[in-house]
C-alpha cells in the first residue's frame, strides 16, 4: 500500500453510495453507464461482492462492482472498476481489486476472477494483467461477446479475462 492509499478506507458499498458511484462511472467516460437505479440496486444487493474506496471524509472515490457467477460460485465476475479522476494514477484500482478479491476469497471461497475488457481499454488490460502477475495466477483470454451481439449500435467486442486459480 502506498502512502496515498494509507488514508483511504476500502469497504462494502451502501445504498447511500449509489448516486456517487453512478457519477464516478459517468465521469469516467469509458465505462458503459448503467441507469442510476442499477447502481442503487447494486449497492443494496451486491455489496458483499463489491468494494468502495473512501477518502479521509468517508466519501466514495472509487469502486469495484462484482458478483459471484451463479454456475461457478468460486468465480468473482468484476463488472466495473472506476476511480474518481482526481484520485487516478495512485494505484487505487489495484488496491480495490486486491481488497475485494481477498475479502471474497475469505468469505466465499473465491479463487478465480473474471472480467470483460474491450480491446481498446489498455488501462484495464494492465490492471488485470498485473493482478494475475501479483498473485501468480494463470490469465486466459477469449472473446465472450463479439461486436455483432450488441443490439444497440456499434460496440467493441468484450474479451473475457479469466484469472485463476489464485491464493491470497
Amino acid at each position: 500500500m502506498t502512502a496515498a492509499q494509507a488514508d483511504l478506507q476500502i469497504d462494502r458499498p451502501t445504498v447511500a453510495d449509489g448516486a456517487v458511484l453512478w457519477r464516478i462511472a459517468k465521469d469516467s467516460k469509458v465505462l458503459d453507464l448503467n441507469s442510476s437505479y442499477s447502481y442503487l440496486l447494486w449497492c443494496r444487493d451486491f455489496a458483499a461482492t463489491s468494494a468502495v474506496a473512501r477518502d479521509e471524509r468517508g466519501e466514495p472515490i472509487g469502486f469495484v462492482s462484482g458478483y459471484l457467477r451463479p454456475d461457478s460460485p468460486g468465480t468473482l465476475f468484476v463488472w466495473q472498476v472506476a476511480v474518481d479522476a482526481s484520485y487516478r494514477g495512485r494505484g487505487l484500482a489495484a488496491a480495490l481489486l486486491d481488497g475485494l478479491a481477498g475479502r471474497t476469497a475469505a468469505e466465499h471461497g473465491v479463487d478465480t476472477l473474471e472480467t470483460t475488457i474491450t480491446p481498446d481499454n489498455t488501462a484495464s488490460e494492465r490492471l488485470f494483467t498485473a493482478f494475475a502477475e501479483r498473485h501468480g495466477a494463470l490469465l486466459e483470454r477469449e472473446v465472450l461477446f463479439d461486436a455483432g451481439r450488441f443490439p444497440d449500435g456499434p460496440h467493441d467486442p468484450e474479451v473475457l479475462y479469466r484469472i485463476g486459480p489464485f491464493a491470497l
